[in-house]
């Protein structure tokens, strides 16, 4: 398994959101410039992490984003399934309808148990930890 550009930097971003919780709003703009991502495509995920309450926006001269959240109550998990649509190492582990096979596929009980393991290993890092 591969993780998506958007959670490389969507992980990124809301660790600069957790590392500037105690200041306020942060502007995309420069979330984009201390990490050399794109100011549009930072957007983009940012979109995708309101609709999950993980983020909140406000406008105007001090507005900007937000971790909806304390990063103590925000978990890698979380963020990573919210950009990936959902993690799985294949398909048929959330969808065995999918393949003709699932009932007799000796592997499916694997890759249950090992994306099993991915999100409790994710859902065990707080984004608090991440930045001490």
């Amino acid at each position: 398994m591969k993780l998506s550009t958007r959670s490389c930097y969507g992980t990124r971003l809301m660790l600069d959101l957790a590392h500037y919780y105690d200041e306020g709003f942060v502007q995309i703009g420069n979330i984009a410039k201390r990490h050399n991502i794109s100011a549009k495509y930072l957007e983009q995920l940012i979109a995708l992490l309101k609709r999950a309450n993980l983020v909140k926006s406000a406008r105007g001269p001090r507005g900007g984003h937000k971790l909806a959240k304390h990063p103590d109550d925000i978990t890698m998990g979380e963020i990573v399934d919210v950009l990936e649509n959902g993690i799985n190492l294949s398909r048929c582990v959330d969808n065995p309808a999918m393949c003709n096979k699932s009932d007799l596929c000796q592997t499916r009980d694997v890759w249950h148990v090992a994306t099993r393991a991915l999100y409790d290993k994710l859902n065990s890092i707080k984004l608090s930890e991440m930045i001490e």
